[in-house]
């Protein structure tokens, strides 16, 4: 296992500025807010926000997330069922945090209309999708127009331009359908399944991962967030055959209805066995800090619990795992991005210069 120090972080970056390596063509993968906390840490070492960095930072040349799109309560879910377009949350959750003015737009498209007939309950961010997806006719082009609009740092394709739902094989036989139920139920999931299974992905997304020199899994739900991305066809195998370096970034807590006792090495064997491969990573970042007594307190109320960190488990399944201090506490657990964000890259430009 490894564990990375700041004066070894540091040098490593010199070494590497030093050595002239080219900047990283990154990928992440995911859907929730674990995916949009991450970009929020990432966007600051892309080339033209490179004045927010620091000097011996590394770069990040093109930076691409792949959204999963089965979501179906909630605001996306009403827009899903009456205009018959994808679900728009975690796309536009990802818009804000890869946008230039963050602060202003995440004020503007995460406001939630709290009145008005047709409008409460909504977010202006989403009604703001199913605008450009009416005028466009394309739910791709329309996340596309909007990151150009909102000057993102990065590119966010949706997983499938395909409407699908979630279907969950139980431990018990039972079979729950779509994302809301899924999260609901209270039962152990043991296997999920895309409904149509043979929904494809979109060409620009297979190309960013075959040219990647990163590519991350995670943070997440693990059941409604990261596997649904692994199930359209061609991802999984794509990563699998990619020369990049693969890391999974691990969650923080479980959660009560999706992965209640799960360690972090039981979340590495679920993805690789819906990815079909025996390993998919090469690393695991996982979290060593403590939750505070109180927020401790206040998930045990909720059923979770944080993420046991099983690293012999983990290295046993060829999966290098790197601890470090990755909580962040507001109120909720959350991955602090910036740590998260320097770590990651370091591993990468680490990797790459070794190779």
């Amino acid at each position: 296992m490894l564990s990375i120090d700041p004066q070894l972080r540091t040098e490593s970056y010199v070494r590497t500025q030093r050595k002239g390596l080219n900047s990283l063509r990154v990928v992440v993968i995911g859907g929730g807010t674990g995916l949009s906390t991450l970009l929020k840490g990432l966007k600051r070492y892309v080339l033209q926000a490179r004045e927010q960095a620091a000097e011996d930072a590394p770069q990040i040349s093109e930076l691409s997330a792949v959204v999963t799109v089965s979501d179906d309560g909630g605001s996306s879910g009403r827009l899903r069922k009456e205009l018959n377009m994808l679900p728009p949350g975690d796309i536009r959750n990802c818009i804000v945090a890869l946008s230039e003015d963050e602060a202003l737009l995440s004020r503007l498209f995460q406001h939630r209309f709290a009145k008005g007939e047709g409008l409460e309950g909504h977010n202006f961010g989403n009604l703001f999708l199913a605008a450009l997806t009416s005028i466009t006719s394309d739910f791709s082009e329309a996340v596309r127009l909007s990151s150009e609009i909102l000057v993102t740092r990065g590119h966010i394709y949706p997983a499938t331009t395909s409407s699908v739902e979630l279907e969950a094989l139980m431990q018990d036989g039972s079979r729950v359908r779509g994302e809301t139920r899924i999260t609901a139920s209270k039962g152990r999931i043991k296997e999920l399944f895309l409904v149509p299974p043979d929904v494809q992905p979109l060409p620009q997304t297979l190309e960013a991962i075959a040219a990647a020199d990163v590519i991350t899994i995670g943070p997440g739900s693990l059941f409604t967030s990261l596997i649904p991305n692994l199930l359209v066809q061609g991802i999984a195998s794509a990563i699998s055959h990619s020369s990049a370096l693969k890391v999974y970034i691990c969650n923080l807590m479980t959660q009560a209805n999706e992965s209640l006792g799960l360690s972090a090495a039981d979340h590495i064997r679920a993805l690789n066995q819906h990815a079909q491969t025996d390993r998919l990573f090469h690393y695991a970042l996982v979290n060593q800090a403590p939750l505070s007594a109180e927020l401790a307190a206040k998930y045990t109320l909720e059923g979770a619990t944080p993420i046991m960190a099983d690293l012999e488990a983990v290295e046993s399944l060829g999966v290098v795992p790197v601890i470090g201090d990755y909580l962040e506490e507001a109120g909720v657990a959350r991955h602090a991005t910036d740590r998260v964000a320097r770590d990651l890259l370091q591993l990468a430009n680490d990797w790459h210069r070794a190779a």
